[in-house]
Order: C-alpha cells, then sequence, then structure tokens
C-alpha cells in the first residue's frame, strides 16, 4: 500500500480522534483539517487547506480505509482500518502514532499511546509490550512495519510505518554529506603547465626556446 504524506495524515487523525475523543467523532470536514493542522502530537506541523484534506480523505477511502457519511450540513469521515486490515486495537494504536509522528522507539511509542484503547485497557505497560506488537507487524507476509535501527544520540532502534510515504527523519537529515575531492587536471593539462613555465624560464636565461615535441597521428 502506497499512501502519500498526505493521506497518511489524515488516516492517522481518524484513527487518533476515534480513539481518543469518541465523543465527537467521526469527524466533520471541518475537525478533519483542523486535525490534520494540530500544533501538539504532530511531527511536522503542517498547514493543509481544506480542499487538501479533502482530496487525501478521497483518496483514503479510495484504498478501503475509511468512509464518508452525508449528514446534512457536513459530511462526517470515519477509518475503517481494523475491518480493512484485519488488525487489533494494539496494533492501530502504535500504527496511529507512527503516522502522526514518524519513526519511533517502543520507549516513546509506549508513551505516546497512553490514551488509545488497547488489549491491556489503556495504552502499554511496558515498552517490551510495544516491542512484541511490533515484532508481530514486522513479521507478517506484508509487514505494516519495519525496525529502522537507532537515530543520533538514542538508545533504542526506532520503528516506521510502512503505509507509504514518509517525512524525512531529522536524524537522516542532520548526517552532512560525504565530501567529494575535486578532479585533479589531466595529463595534457600538467605537460602544457610545464612547458609554458619551462619557456618562461629559459627566456629569462636566454636560453633558446626549445623545440616542442611533434604532435603524434592517430
Amino acid at each position: 500500500m502506497e499512501l502519500t504524506v498526505k493521506e497518511v495524515r489524515v488516516l492517522g487523525c481518524l484513527i487518533e480522534k476515534g480513539a481518543t475523543t469518541p465523543d465527537h467523532y467521526p469527524l466533520s470536514t471541518n475537525a478533519l483539517v483542523n486535525a490534520c493542522n494540530q500544533k501538539s502530537n504532530r511531527e511536522p506541523v503542517v498547514e493543509y487547506s481544506e480542499q487538501e484534506a479533502v482530496a487525501a480523505m478521497v483518496l483514503v477511502r479510495q484504498n478501503g480505509l475509511a468512509r464518508t457519511n452525508g449528514s446534512g450540513r457536513s459530511d462526517k469521515h470515519r477509518h475503517i482500518l481494523i475491518d480493512a486490515l484485519g488488525i487489533d486495537l494494539d496494533q492501530q494504536a502504535l500504527l496511529a502514532v507512527m503516522m502522526l509522528r514518524g519513526p519511533q522507539s517502543s520507549g516513546e511509542l509506549k508513551t505516546r499511546t497512553d490514551r488509545y484503547a488497547t488489549s491491556q485497557g489503556s495504552g502499554f505497560e511496558s515498552p517490551d509490550d510495544v516491542e512484541a506488537v511490533l515484532t508481530a507487524m514486522a513479521e507478517k507476509a506484508d509487514p505494516y512495519v519495519a525496525n529502522i535501527g537507532r537515530g543520533s544520540g538514542q538508545s533504542q532502534d526506532r520503528w516506521t510505518h510502512l503505509f507509504g510515504e514518509t517525512v524525512p527523519d531529522v536524524d537522516d537529515l542532520s548526517t552532512p554529506p560525504t565530501p567529494t575531492t575535486p578532479a585533479g587536471p589531466s595529463l595534457a593539462q600538467r605537460v602544457a603547465s610545464l612547458e609554458a613555465r619551462l619557456a618562461v624560464l629559459e627566456e629569462a636565461l636566454g636560453m633558446p626556446a626549445a623545440t616542442p615535441y611533434p604532435e603524434e597521428n592517430d
């Protein structure tokens, strides 16, 4: 499945709001836009227009991951991830946070899923519990997540979702490019430079100019 960055943000917002603010769910179009552009619990913070959010929502629906129901004055949007993919609440919670915050360690995911309904009630009891769920998703025939190793200064491996495009991680952008060594002058250029310097030296010493080497014919 290859979702765009905007589709991933829309789907993540639908999962988050359905889990953390069920009284205001499904989301109206305006609420969906606000959720996408929320300043907290988002990396990166974006500024989607209503048109952008609705266009992304249409594509999420076409991928069979969400539904829109008309209700007079406003459409209402909801995800159907559990039914569409056959995942459970634990997996859904972790996927949502990765969709909204990018690659994270199991410790970070534990902290950021404490408001989500899981098989343990709310959140996870330990990073090991998170690791177990992530490993199960990574070992599927069509995996939903992958371990991408440790970031700069981190002691835990990071995990990312595999639903499509992701925003480049800060740790990946912080590595400076490998410097390249500029190419030196060619042999012909070095010979021409030496000949010019020799001519200047001969003129200074009053010596007759050296006879140039004949050019080779191909």
